[in-house]
């Protein structure tokens, strides 16, 4: 058998966007645990199975100890790197943590058996990835900076989301130390062409490892990922087939068959794919409740047009629902590319994601910026960090009017601002525990996280199912 030339690696996602994106989140530690150990022998590049919303899913809805699943993983794949998904300076929540935070949740997470970390910033602010950066260092792992790819027109281009604003991302990515560096799709939106034009750009540039991360939900994800193997990335994301598709991504298994005897063979053995898949399988049903189901179809050729990420999609029909409101769901869809043009063309992903469609809803039920949130009024103070464009000046006047704690836009490093935690989060759980990943529990989810931690210790009965 001829060396393979230039094989393409692989991360499986399986263990967690594979599963936070078809089944809420909400496979559990025990289905892993079964099938780890064959996994580890498929040869993988690495594995994703921590951080998005498994952390906080694991306290809420699993009742398990999030520090507990990559510490069993590891002990079982011992030859594969574990990955985690890092929301930047907002860990693995939903606002920016201060410094001291941030350092001990890397140091502990490469302590329970994180090898590489994908950072990514919901505005690509590098600003909000320095204080991340720098902890993986310090642990010594590593550090996979990450672009969220977005787009203002149907196709890369236009005065923002352009070939320029990446090049330029991914070189400074590169200068902060990025020991490779990952495009994040995080709504399927990239085309063929486009992952092609951007590839073979980003490879003149960078000297890093290159990563492609795209979802299926355009149905143009496999295509995406074959022209970009084709301009030269060095990883690709894809998930099992039983997990693959739909908002997930793109499966392995035909993709590893279209390289099968190319210089960018992937080296892995299909057969192995198809045992470890039944496996998949045959746990699926177990999750059926969480898939969406209110369409036939396996892809929401709709994103082509409205790019709403999946997962926000149920965000808004959740909201409407509770607002006996979700026949107007077609005009919160006309309504939510204003507020993200008027908010500087945000990325929609957590949490700007949360904080555009919450806005956007708010403006279809009670009228234009009648009612500004909180989140919206600190985003538009610069608090999440700096927008990719500018933010309508009648909005920040709006908000201005309403928003008293801080009269001014913020220049600085968002997390600049913030007092150390870390003291705070010891003295709530003083009185029962210790243990740094319970204290950083506490300081990421003071409520919900105090909650679980109570029921840990007994000091809280668990509701009765």
């Amino acid at each position: 058998m001829t060396a393979i030339k230039n094989p393409v690696k692989i991360t499986d996602v399986t263990f967690r966007d594979g599963h936070q994106s078809l089944f809420a989140t909400r496979m559990r530690t025990e289905d892993m645990v079964n099938i780890a150990s064959e996994m580890d022998k498929i040869g993988f590049y690495s594995m994703e199975v921590w951080g998005g919303a498994t952390f906080d899913v694991a306290i809420r809805f699993l009742n398990e100890d999030p520090w507990e699943r990559p510490r069993i993983l590891k002990k079982l794949m011992p030859n594969t790197p574990l990955q985690m998904l890092l929301r930047g300076q907002n860990l693995v929540g939903y606002r920016h943590y201060a410094d001291d935070v941030v350092d001990a949740f890397v140091k502990h997470s490469a302590e329970v058996g994180i090898d590489i970390f994908r950072v990514f910033d919901a505005l690509n602010d590098e600003r909000n990835m320095e204080a991340s950066i720098k902890a993986i260092k310090k642990a010594g792992k590593h550090a996979q900076l990450t672009i969220s790819y977005s787009l203002t027109e149907r196709k890369m281009g236009g005065s923002v989301y352009n070939l320029d604003y990446y090049v330029n991302k991914a070189i400074i990515l590169q200068d902060m130390g990025a020991d490779s560096i990952a495009i994040k799709d995080m709504a399927g939106l990239i085309a063929p062409d486009d992952a092609f034009k951007l590839v073979k750009a980003l490879k003149k540039v960078i000297e890093v490892p290159l990563q492609l991360h795209t979802h299926y939900s355009s149905g143009m994800a496999s295509m995406s990922c074959l022209k970009a193997i084709e301009a030269g990335v060095d990883v690709i994301d894809t998930a099992l087939a039983p997990f693959a598709l739909r908002s997930s991504h793109p499966a392995i298994e035909p993709i590893v068959v279209a390289l099968e005897g190319t210089d960018r063979d992937t080296g892995i053995d299909l057969n192995q794919l198809l045992e470890v898949g039944e496996h998949f399988e045959s746990i699926a049903p177990k999750y059926r409740e969480f898939l969406n189901q209110t369409s036939l179809s396996v892809i929401d050729a709709g994103v082509l047009v409205h790019q709403i990420p999946g997962g926000m999609i149920s965000n808004l029909v959740s909201q409407l629902k509770q607002a006996n409101a979700l026949h107007r769901l077609k005009e919160v869809y006309e309504e939510m590319p204003r507020v993200r043009k008027e908010l500087g063309y945000p990325p929609l992903v957590t949490p700007t994601s949360q904080i555009v469609g919450v806005q956007a809803v708010q403006n279809v039920l009670v009228g234009r910026y009648k009612i500004i949130s909180k989140q919206v009024m600190e985003y538009c103070c610069g608090l999440y960090g700096r927008p990719p464009a500018p933010i309508d000046p009648a909005v920040m006047e709006r908000v201005f009017k309403y928003y008293k704690k801080n009269a001014n836009v913020i220049d600085c490093r968002p997390a600049d601002l913030l007092k150390p935690e870390m003291y705070t989060a010891r003295e709530l759980v003083k009185d029962f525990t210790q243990d740094i990943g319970d204290v950083l529990i506490a300081a990421i989810y003071p409520i919900t996280g105090l909650a679980f931690l109570k029921k840990k210790y007994g000091l809280e009965s668990p509701p009765q199912k």
